[in-house]
């Protein structure tokens, strides 16, 4: 039941930042504080520590979002220089590698190393999200590819299928920020 009711919040969460919605940081914050418990229930630490950053992250993207409006009212989209986008990059390969390791290391993760790839990766597109980067869409790509096997392989069908559609909906994300951008 929690796993379904946050992956509903889940659907109307990503709906909503593809639209570029205000209203997507309620349903955002109440997802991450269920995913939390499903995760850590499941031994996906990385995963359950990232819910509790991303909500940390989503009130500051709520703030930031709040104060960065059109005259339309619609969220500003902003591009990334080629620099930057490198040295995104090479930062999420560092910490992939460290996270990993420690994980590997010092718990009795399931997956260490796939799961810490996800939420490393999931922190910098939430980040570069809140920061409303188009580019945030391709590292929510390369996440939703990555943990829908992750999540059929502990049988977490509902996050699995919920990553699917998540899948659909930031390539849409991708297209409709893409056009919009700066």
């Amino acid at each position: 039941m929690i796993e379904t009711t946050a992956s509903l919040l889940g659907l109307i969460n990503v709906f909503l930042v593809v639209r570029r919605s205000m209203w997507n940081y309620p349903f955002a914050l109440a997802m991450v504080s269920l995913y939390a418990w499903v995760f850590h229930h499941e031994k996906l630490y990385s995963d359950a520590l990232l819910q509790l950053f991303f909500f940390v992250v989503n009130l500051y993207g709520w703030w930031n979002w709040a104060r960065s409006r059109a005259g339309s009212g619609e969220v500003v989209v902003e591009t990334m220089g080629m620099r930057a986008r490198l040295g995104w990059a090479l930062v999420c390969a560092a910490v992939i590698g460290a996270w990993g390791y420690a994980m590997h290391r010092l718990t009795d993760a399931a997956y260490p190393w796939w799961d810490g790839g996800i939420a490393v990766l999931s922190i910098a597109a939430q980040i570069l999200q809140s920061r409303r980067n188009w580019e945030s869409w391709v590292l929510w790509i390369i996440v939703d590819l990555l943990a829908i096997p992750l999540f059929a392989v502990k049988e977490l069908w509902l996050t699995a299928g919920l990553y699917g559609v998540f899948l659909a909906l930031s390539l849409w994300g991708l297209a409709d920020w893409l056009k919009a951008r700066k």
